[in-house]
């Protein structure tokens, strides 16, 4: 019984271990469940998720506390009901499988998520994992973003709309976000 016991402690510490502690004025744009404040946009209306594992076409899958894109399903665009208006810093970590193909969109614009180190355009980086988890740091001030993958900068004045909501391409293959979150900026 204490084995058990020992064992169960042991994989509930490992799982918290991947969930960073937010910090105060963070706010995780993903449950880990499901795909609430999740949903595509069409023709003027938005089509929610909340509620639920899967998108409607089921491109997209919350499972494990990822939001999974599907690979073989055709592109889709999953974005958040919310928009975002002030500065702020977004973090998310992602696991790309080989030669994948995503994206981030920030208020609309896209930055390219993939295994970039396979399909580029950012084939230099020196600090990228392949097919490994990866943390995407995106700090927007005014209307532009600068973006870093694991520090190493992916794009330094990526120009944004003054609002808009948070955006991930489903394009080829399959690719993992975890620990969605935002902070504003004061």
């Amino acid at each position: 019984m204490r084995f058990s016991l020992a064992l169960l402690f042991c994989a509930a510490a490992g799982a918290l271990a991947d969930e960073p502690k937010l910090e105060p004025g963070t706010v995780s744009l993903f449950n880990g469940k499901d795909l609430t404040g999740w949903g595509y946009k069409k023709k003027g209306a938005f089509e929610s998720f909340d509620g639920k594992t899967d998108a409607s076409d089921k491109r997209y899958t919350a499972k494990d506390k990822m939001i999974v894109v599907n690979a073989g399903k055709g592109t889709a665009q999953l974005w958040t009901k919310q928009s975002f208006g002030t500065d702020f810093e977004l973090r998310l970590e992602f696991r790309a499988a080989k030669n994948a193909d995503s994206g981030l969109f920030v208020r609309g614009p896209q930055l390219q998520v993939r295994d970039y180190l396979v399909a580029g355009p950012y084939k230099d980086l020196k600090k990228y994992k392949p097919q490994d988890w990866n943390e995407i740091v995106v700090v927007v001030k005014g209307e532009v973003a600068h973006c870093t993958c694991n520090g190493e900068v992916l794009n330094d004045k990526m120009k944004v709309p003054a609002t808009g909501p948070i955006g991930l391409e489903a394009d080829r293959d399959q690719v993992e976000y975890r620990n969605i979150r935002l902070k504003e900026l004061k």
